[in-house]
């Protein structure tokens, strides 16, 4: 094997790697989406009512995201966060710690809620049905999974051509790589235009902002790192395969 191509083999296996971890990381956190509110006051029925609400199971669209408004709320892909404060007072609550007391409180979306229907009046489910909401979700909680599988079904791939001392099967380490890719792309992509129509129906209150979080920025960046490990492992496959058979012609004439 030529160095040339054994170098850009290790690149595409050290960028594999690289993204693979960020998928993961992307995936197994809460931060895909983060609200900033001012520090609510510490009333005892309105923060264990909001609290109850947050995590009834039987909490729709427009009841959790309210809570996540009002109390410097996080989204994942799985959960959904508040931050309340921690103790509660029947009385007037006593003077703010340094730290207010404030605590992160955070429930998992069940898998019926991830294939729920949108509604076009979010919380109204008398208002019809939003199609393209539906899916977008859907999309961005599916894709990312497809990702992580094809990148590791493509690794599988890469170490049996190491064990058979070919680059040629790597080709299809590269297709895996560049669909997974597309899909990490697509998650992204589903999930931008999901919270921009989400907050078009439901818009922000004063005073409150949103921005994306640490853990959409992972996954924007896996997916440049994906189509570049793509690229290295097809163009290494192909080149060796074809000076392979370009010496192979010589040597026969």
């Amino acid at each position: 094997m030529d160095n040339r191509f054994a170098t850009a083999f290790v690149i595409a296996c050290v960028l594999s790697l690289i993204s693979t971890i960020y998928m993961a990381a992307s995936i197994g956190t809460d931060f895909w989406y983060e609200y900033r509110s001012p520090v609510q006051e510490n009333s005892s029925d309105l923060n264990k009512s909001i609290w109850t609400d947050f995590a009834s199971d039987e909490a729709d669209e427009k009841t959790y995201n309210d809570a996540l408004f009002r109390y410097n709320g996080t989204v994942g892909l799985w959960r959904r966060c508040i931050t309340i404060p921690q103790n509660t007072y029947w009385y007037s609550p006593p003077e703010r710690t340094e730290s207010f007391d404030m605590v992160t409180k955070c429930i998992s979306f069940t898998l019926n809620e991830q294939f729920v229907e949108k509604f076009v009046d979010p919380g109204n489910h008398n208002s019809g049905i939003d199609l393209l909401r539906t899916y977008l979700w859907r999309c961005q909680f599916l894709l990312p999974f497809v990702s992580l599988g094809l990148m590791c079904f493509g690794a599988l791939i890469g170490l049996c051509a190491c064990i058979c001392r070919s680059l040629y099967p790597t080709i299809a380490t590269g297709i895996l790589h560049l669909l997974a890719g597309l899909c990490t792309l697509g998650s992204v992509s589903c999930y931008v235009a999901g919270i921009e129509l989400l907050h078009q129906k439901l818009e922000l209150p004063e005073n409150v902002s949103g921005e994306f979080g640490w853990s959409f920025c992972l996954a924007c960046v896996s997916a440049p790192l994906q189509f570049m490990a793509s690229a290295l492992f097809v163009w290494a496959a192909h080149t060796n395969r074809k000076e392979y058979t370009f010496m192979k012609a010589y040597r026969v004439a």
